[in-house]
């Protein structure tokens, strides 16, 4: 049934003679699927009302995409060998006039038509299904998928080689008209939605036209000009539209998932695609997500950090994409790969910050998975399934963990595995039960400084137990202390009774999960001390609503005196001694942001937590952007202070003294 005809059906089934909804007489059921409007316009106040986040992408926490396509040919350095096989001198430009030929004579067009290399190799991407002979099995790409727990998966429709994975009406460069002969997008979507599987699209393509082929030689033809980003502007804008719209209508992904340089695309065009995409999600009677590193907001989609995600938790809910290689995307001889803990316990600390992981692979041109890709997504997915309770449909909690190894930071931060000291929240949707996940065993007692006796009150723990080496089995663990430095739980023995890559262990409250205090916080007046400069914030005196605040040598002054007035929840408003202000985010979320100073409105942007990092040194963390203070490690007395997104460096972390 296509969209249009589900939209009717549907209004005629809940409406009868006269206009009366009639749900009620046949039996159906009057609430659909979809949250938010049922109906959007191409207006940010319009696509904004989309709730970002559907409950089952927050629910799912990993999926899986991969980089597979025309420019797994070359199997050499990376996925951008289309481009720097252009740029004379390159390692790229260097290996293909040795394997194939000058690209002035062999262009990246003859991976897509078939040509043969210097050495008299026929080259194309074609790959051919088991069915027919080949190495391409898209249900047991899919199945593979579903052991490694992903629950979510499909390709990179397009990246920015300008080549479709579907059968594309606009764009002749498409795997049904050249190469494999094959709607490459329809055969994973099949066997993705038959595992039971969310589909996710990858999609590349606004940098196809903004500066992939920077160096590709201009093209004779429109249809080359096509492929090669080279149209004219407002035919490749409208280009970009028509093949979102294309994927939509054929295909009906859950997720959209969109590269960078979308702030690039006119912005009538990103709304179009947007409300459009939004307007056949309520026809389908489903929640959908849509992606961004620019281009979009947090009001109705999510962010998504390349390779990292935030050191702190971060809200709204977010997203990052890694990749199981850290050498390349795609598939390349010689292909390195990240380590089976690195990758699972940085999914475990993505989890812990309000994020969900999309891990990519890289299929070799021929479809076969590498084996060392298989394993390391196997080892996830067995941890998965013996630990997933406190992964899937879990919510952060309060914190997101304590340990001395940092991860995240920003993008481009390296997953890292980590030790038996390192600690990651998560809590199920009840708020009853609280999973602490050790990354190694803790050995004959757990600690867990976070749950000391200053910070929570632990009077309604009903139970502890460490789940079992198989799913549904667990170890009740009665023997546990609390006084000021922490839990101390009695392990059932010094070394790890059975083998996992990090230990869950599980409390569960007779009640709700106690609120969790920020520790021994002085009540009166305080003296707020950056670690790398060691200067104090500093109100700058009586001074305007809005002035920022800035740091300055403590020397007594009022001006640098500020009183953390708890609000419950783990929340603070920061006041200042001389002027009754209070610290302020103003709702901006942008790195390097100034922090003024107004007067209390209750609001979130003047509310604030404080996440410690260890050897009494906190982040100032803002509840209304996730920002945290920073001295951005300015030694100058008067200098401004920050916000920046929470990381590893001493200049976000502040020492809170008594005065």
């Amino acid at each position: 049934m296509s969209s249009s005809s589900y939209q009717f059906s549907r209004r005629a089934l809940l409406t009868g003679a006269g206009g009366v909804a009639a749900a009620g007489l046949l039996g159906v059921r009057t609430a659909w699927a979809t949250d938010g409007p049922q109906s959007y316009t191409a207006s940010w106040a319009s696509v904004d009302q989309h709730p970002p986040a559907a409950e089952w992408f927050q629910d799912a926490k990993f999926g899986i995409y991969y980089h597979w396509g025309v420019f797994s040919v070359p199997a050499f350095a990376n996925e951008w060998y289309p481009r720097n096989m252009y740029n004379n001198g390159s390692s790229e430009n260097n290996h293909h006039k040795s394997v194939y030929g000058d690209p002035s004579a062999w262009p990246y067009h003859n991976f897509i038509n078939g040509a043969r290399d210097k050495a008299g190799n026929f080259v194309q991407f074609a790959p051919k299904l088991t069915s027919a002979g080949g190495s391409f099995d898209p249900s047991a790409w899919a199945q593979l998928f579903a052991d490694a727990g992903a629950k979510f998966a499909g390709p990179v429709a397009e990246h920015h080689d300008g080549y479709s994975m579907w059968n594309s009406r606009v764009n002749e460069w498409n795997s049904v008209a050249t190469g494999p002969r094959l709607d490459l997008l329809r055969l994973h979507a099949d066997a993705v939605r038959a595992k039971g599987l969310k589909l996710i699209v990858s999609l590349h393509h606004a940098y196809n036209f903004t500066g992939f082929y920077q160096w590709a030689p201009a093209q004779s033809t429109t249809s080359l000009k096509k492929l090669y980003g080279q149209l004219d502007t407002a035919t490749e804008n409208q280009l970009w539209y028509d093949k979102l719209k294309e994927v939509i209508d054929g295909y009906q992904p859950d997720l959209i998932w969109q590269d960078f340089n979308l702030s690039r695309i006119p912005e009538n065009q990103r709304l179009n695609f947007l409300s459009y995409y939004y307007n056949q999600a309520v026809a389908w009677n489903r929640d959908v997500v849509a992606t961004y590193k620019d281009g979009f907001n947090t009001r109705g989609e999510v962010f998504d950090y390349e390779r990292g995600g935030p050191a702190a938790i971060q809200t709204p809910f977010w997203l990052t994409d890694d990749s199981i290689s850290s050498t390349s995307w795609c598939y390349t001889v010689g292909i390195g790969y990240y380590s089976l803990n690195a990758m699972l316990h940085s999914l475990i600390d993505r989890v812990s910050k309000n994020g969900t992981m999309l891990l990519n692979i890289a299929p070799m041109a021929d479809g076969t998975i590498p084996s060392g890709q298989r394993s390391i997504l196997l080892g996830i997915g067995d941890y998965l399934r013996r630990f997933g309770e406190s992964i899937y449909a879990t919510r952060a909690w309060t914190t997101f963990g304590e340990g001395p190894t940092q991860m995240g930071g920003g993008s481009f931060t390296t997953p890292r595995a980590g030790t038996n000291q390192d600690i990651r929240f998560t809590r199920n949707k009840s708020n009853t039960v609280l999973y602490a996940t050790v990354m190694g065993w803790p050995g004959g007692t757990l600690n867990i400084a976070t749950l000391g006796s200053n910070r929570i009150n632990l009077s309604s723990l009903a139970s502890v137990e460490l789940l079992g080496s198989t799913a549904g089995s667990f170890t009740n663990l009665p023997t546990r202390t609390q006084d000021g430095s922490g839990l101390h739980i009695t392990m059932p023995s010094s070394s790890a009774p059975f083998s996992a890559p990090a230990y869950v262990v599980r409390l569960t409250f007779s009640g709700q999960i106690p609120a969790l205090g920020s520790g021994p916080t002085p009540t009166g007046w305080t003296r707020i001390s950056n670690a790398t400069t060691g200067l104090a914030l500093d109100s700058g005196g009586n001074v305007a609503s809005g002035s920022a605040l800035k740091q300055w040598n403590y020397d007594g002054s009022t001006n640098l005196q500020w009183q953390l007035v708890d609000l419950g929840g783990g929340w603070y408003r920061i006041v200042n001694r001389t002027n009754g202000m209070v610290a302020d985010s103003w709702g901006n979320t942008a790195n390097g942001a100034d922090c003024p100073q107004a007067p209390w409105n209750g609001g979130n942007n003047q509310q604030w937590r404080l996440n410690s990092m260890g050897n009494g040194r906190y982040q100032i963390i803002n509840r209304g952007t996730g920002t945290a203070l920073d001295g951005a490690g300015a030694t100058t007395a008067g200098s401004q202070v920050k916000l920046w997104t929470p990381n590893a460096s001493t200049n976000n972390q502040w020492t809170i003294t008594a005065v």
